[in-house]
């Protein structure tokens, strides 16, 4: 028996499309976050000195809502998992998410699929900052690192705003050639303060700091970061709609009665305070911001009500094990993040090379 196609049968199996879409989208989102936790909770417990997952659990349940029942857990364990590693998971897990979101974010507006957060300068004003506070003690924000790093960020995004919009008209091409100048401005300007410093081990913290490192992870800094990433990607999550109209065009995005001028404003700001906010306490972090983004819209398609959160679980979930390798692999030493994520980052940007042959859009 042959079905014929009318428009209401057509309109059915487009209702039956959608609705399969949604469903799997939210299957995998469900494991995406199934697994964070997995993750999360044995990262915790992984170091010098191991703590079972079980145990893990039982002593982050206690400081939450203090499960009643004996402890079973010594006072060392407590500390180094409440007061070490807890932060340390949570801040890799909130800065893997809010670099992902940004990254994909950033690829819509400036339409290239190999843009990342590095590009905007962001990254490299908040280095420059971070350089000032370690190597001459210039700090802002209560004499904090993370104070100094992202008035830094800050200052990098009112340039780029000032150059991309010179003439009045911001482009996706302005904003991109834009945000390199800025960042090839700012990575000078470490570079010089390194060079000017006769502090060797303040230029050795500058050079740690600037390959992402988590050692530093503290509850303030958990706190901050979670106020910053979370509100970013509930504001990014409300511009979806906009946001999947400039991914089409600016020509689509007038038609369907949206300026995108001013939503791809709206957007780099968002994610400007994202980046800056994460760059500030966690230092330049590579790859995760280029590479997850694309993982994301193979699982969950292009469309970003699920391109986001399927990005930002994964950001979290893939800066969680790096932080973990970067910690254990040569322990006691500790490596670099930026490192860790570079391994395996850079091949699979030479992967999206070969794939998209233009990769200006």
């Amino acid at each position: 028996m042959t079905l014929v196609r009318t428009p209401m049968t057509e309109e059915l199996a487009d209702d039956l499309g959608h609705a399969r879409r949604r469903w799997t989208t939210v299957v995998w989102l469900a494991g995406l976050g199934a697994v964070l936790i997995g993750v999360v909770v044995c990262a915790c417990g992984i170091g010098p000195v191991t703590v079972p997952p079980s145990t893990v659990a039982r002593i982050v349940g206690h400081h939450l809502v203090g499960i009643p029942g004996g402890q079973d857990w010594t006072a060392a364990q407590d500390a180094i998992v409440w007061r070490v590693r807890v932060p340390r998971v949570l801040l890799g897990a909130l800065a893997g998410a809010g670099l992902a979101v940004s990254g994909a974010v950033l690829q819509t507006v400036v339409r290239n699929v190999l843009a990342d957060p590095h590009i905007l300068g962001v990254t490299s004003g908040a280095s420059t900052g971070a350089a000032l506070s370690l190597l001459f003690g210039v700090t802002a924000g209560g004499g904090m690192l993370s104070g100094s790093a992202f008035l830094g960020a800050l200052i990098a995004t009112v340039l780029l705003f000032a150059v991309a919009s010179s003439n009045g008209h911001l482009t996706s091409l302005r904003l991109l050639l834009g945000g390199v100048t800025i960042g090839y401005i700012f990575s000078a300007a470490t570079s010089f303060l390194i060079f000017a410093s006769d502090s060797p081990e303040g230029a050795r913290a500058v050079l740690f700091w600037l390959l992402g490192s988590l050692g530093s992870a503290a509850w303030p800094a958990v706190a901050a970061t979670t106020v910053a990433v979370l509100g970013c990607t509930a504001a990014l999550f409300l511009m979806a709609t906009r946001l999947d109209a400039l991914a089409v065009g600016d020509d689509t995005a007038r038609t369907l009665g949206f300026a995108p001028q001013h939503w791809r404003v709206a957007a780099l700001l968002v994610v400007s305070l994202c980046v800056g906010a994460v760059v500030a306490v966690a230092g330049a972090i590579g790859f995760v911001g280029l590479i997850v983004p694309h993982a994301g819209r193979l699982l969950a398609g292009g469309t970003h009500r699920r391109l986001l959160p399927a990005s930002a679980l994964l950001g979290a979930i893939f800066l969680v094990i790096a932080d973990v390798v970067a910690r254990t692999a040569f322990s006691p030493r500790e490596l670099p993040l930026g490192i860790v994520t570079a391994v395996v980052g850079a091949p699979l940007l030479l992967i999206l090379i070969r794939r998209f042959r233009n990769p200006v859009a």
